[in-house]
């Protein structure tokens, strides 16, 4: 594989199309799979407004850069192919650690917890996703890429393709930009609370607040405040969850009495 204009454009679009995909991916998991949705919702994954999410997107990338390394440290093809499939996974899983750290160091906001997952790290990583990161390697690399190298590059020398993959970039910028802002007021409040904000738990509380106000649930932008100020509704909630678990430490503590007696 050369680096050229052409590559970046395929990358680009590459970038793209995986946030797209991984969007549909996060929302049938979230609908018919999640603990975390025991309602069976239509949640909107994710961050940001629109239908895509950039992890998938990086994941993607990763895949199809990956799939030009030669694995010839042995003569069997089958542990060549695993090991390929194992460096993919676990160069995704980085990346999917960095997103998740720097989400809570920074803007002291969770955006995933795999937190009850057997052997997670700090509730961002953890084995089970890894290996399914895996299976999407073998998928890729045997169904998907063999077929795409062609209309890839193809696509890559025509001014259209070009266009397409500028609007969609000037697209993403917005939406990053209007999603940051949200962020930063959430940010606000977690910090001064010193608490990590679960950002699904926020939509979930955003959404069920807007259906007992008998307000009109928005799928695109699920955290829309309820009101005029947002900061309000961000305050309320980090407030119902800062009783939450003083309450649970509170059982916590009863329950140590108990035994002790």
């Amino acid at each position: 594989m050369e680096f050229n204009l052409n590559t970046l454009l395929i990358l680009a679009f590459l970038f793209f199309i995986g946030s797209l995909i991984g969007w549909v991916i996060e929302v049938i998991y979230r609908k018919f799979f999640s603990n975390c949705n025991p309602e069976r919702k239509w949640i909107n994954p994710g961050f940001l407004v629109g239908p895509y999410v950039p992890l998938y997107g990086f994941s993607l990338v990763i895949l199809y850069v990956f799939s030009w390394i030669p694995v010839n440290f042995t003569e069997n093809i089958i542990i060549q192919k695993l090991v390929l499939f194992l460096l993919m996974a676990v160069a995704i899983t980085f990346i999917e650690f960095l997103a998740g750290l720097l989400s809570i160091k920074v803007m002291h906001i969770k955006l995933w917890d795999y937190s009850t997952e057997w052997g997670n790290i700090k509730g961002i990583i953890c084995p089970k996703f890894t290996f399914y990161w895996m299976i999407l390697s073998a998928i890729y690399y045997f169904f998907i890429h063999p077929e795409i190298i062609e209309s890839l590059y193809w696509l890559s020398g025509h001014l259209t393709f070009s266009f397409f993959i500028g609007l969609f970039y000037g697209v993403f910028a917005v939406d990053f930009g209007y999603s940051i802002q949200l962020l930063v007021k959430i940010r606000k409040f977690a910090r001064e609370n010193q608490i990590e904000l679960k950002i699904e738990e926020f939509k979930e509380y955003i959404i069920r607040k807007r259906e007992k106000l008998k307000l009109r649930v928005s799928f695109m932008l699920p955290l829309r405040a309820t009101g005029f100020d947002f900061s309000e509704d961000v305050k309320e909630f980090v407030q119902k969850r800062l009783e939450k678990e003083k309450e649970s430490i509170e059982n916590i503590k009863e329950k140590v009495k108990s035994i002790r007696k």
